[in-house]
């Protein structure tokens, strides 16, 4: 990154985002920094220079938006939505990928505390599906802070059931989700499919969506294709045995069977969910198979 040791020097002030929200004209500069960048993300070319100066105020942005005393009025501003411009941009570029990468970050010191209306207001604001295509087209660290926060707005009741309302935006997380998983399974991260694996357990706890997943589940997720990767991280491998458990229960099954996590790291890996119908995981022809029955629960 352009920037790391502006940002160890940032959590050297306790009281640094009181001070940048209250002081006069601060953050208006600091908007002003974000948005002078806007003519230049249709061009080919982004300089490092710009890139690293904007990547700087959204490092500030970030400290207000993990401060509990102004997370609240961040929010009611709506200054997030002035970085949806930088999630939205595609280009590999790293002064590019730096722009996402701090946006992200904003976003994830939003929801990394138990904050409901940071999660309505990211809802409903349409962040999920900026988040999603990150997810499957960036390189991995904006990757990992995306579905990070797709993660956090799911564990959020209200997140999950805004996902799972409708056929159409389960779908659309369903199948990021499973480019995830293809991807790893050629490319394994631990530290990425740890996150990947909590957003689909997350994803049984509603009815319909466990009901779509008992079909449309990855097979790389059912055939062990995971277990050298997970063999250090038994927290990652329980929660991937859990969400087995969950789909092999059958319709309408109640809650998960307490401790079947354990039994997935005593045995080392991660078991068949043994009856139920079959997953499809072929990335070629399993995306078109996943459209009609990923959609029967809702129908």
């Amino acid at each position: 990154m352009p920037f790391p040791s502006y940002a160890r020097k940032r959590g050297m002030f306790k009281d640094l985002a009181p001070m940048l929200w209250y002081s006069f004209g601060t953050m208006a500069a600091l908007l002003q920094e974000v948005v002078l960048v806007y003519p230049t993300l249709s061009s080919p070319t982004l300089s490092a220079n710009a890139s690293s100066r904007v990547c700087n105020a959204l490092g500030l942005l970030q400290t207000v938006a993990a401060h509990p005393v102004t997370r609240t009025p961040l929010l009611a501003a709506r200054i997030p939505l002035y970085l949806y411009p930088f999630l939205n941009t595609t280009s590999k570029a790293k002064s590019y990928e730096y722009l996402r990468l701090a946006s992200l970050n904003v976003i994830d010191a939003l929801v990394k505390v138990d904050d409901t209306e940071a999660v309505n207001f990211l809802v409903t604001s349409q962040v999920i599906p900026l988040c999603l295509r990150i997810m499957e087209t960036d390189s991995e660290l904006p990757k990992l802070v995306a579905t990070s926060i797709v993660k956090r707005i799911m564990l959020d009741e209200f997140g999950l059931q805004y996902i799972c309302a409708t056929a159409d935006r389960f779908f659309q997380a369903a199948m990021a989700l499973a480019t995830m998983v293809n991807a790893l399974a050629e490319q394994p991260s631990a530290r990425l499919l740890k996150h990947v694996v909590r957003c689909y357990l997350r994803l049984t706890d509603n009815p319909r969506a466990r009901a779509a997943l008992q079909i449309c589940l990855p097979k790389p997720l059912k055939d062990g294709a995971f277990d050298n990767c997970l063999q250090d991280d038994p927290a990652t491998r329980c929660c991937l045995q859990q969400l087995l458990d969950n789909l092999g229960a059958p319709a309408g099954g109640g809650a998960p069977r307490p401790g079947a996590g354990g039994s997935a790291a005593a045995g080392g890996g991660a078991r068949h969910p043994g009856p139920g119908p079959a997953a499809r995981g072929s990335r070629g022809g399993g995306s078109s198979s996943q459209a009609g029955p990923s959609r029967a629960p809702w129908m």
